[in-house]
């Protein structure tokens, strides 16, 4: 039986950043299933980006960029329809 194992620290990483994003936000964002699911889908198109090729001229290190603002954006409407 073969497991899942990470074969670099990012990825390591990566998968502690969404395991605490996810409980954190269920907490937070139980009632909001829209503004979840599109946090979940930023995560992990963030998780793609983060995963390609670095040659694209800039556009990649900016769309990381534009989607991690977006992840912060999402985060912050599900805890202020939360308080």
């Amino acid at each position: 039986m073969s497991f899942f194992r990470p074969k670099t620290p990012s990825a390591y990483l990566l998968i502690g950043i969404a395991i605490g994003a996810v409980g954190g936000a269920c907490a937070a964002g139980a009632n909001q299933p829209h503004m979840q699911s599109a946090l979940n889908s930023l995560q992990a198109a963030r998780a793609e980006l983060v995963q390609a090729a670095p040659d694209k001229g800039g556009y990649r290190a900016r769309a990381i960029t534009r989607t991690e603002e977006a992840i912060n954006e999402t985060e912050r409407g599900i805890r202020y329809a939360g308080d």
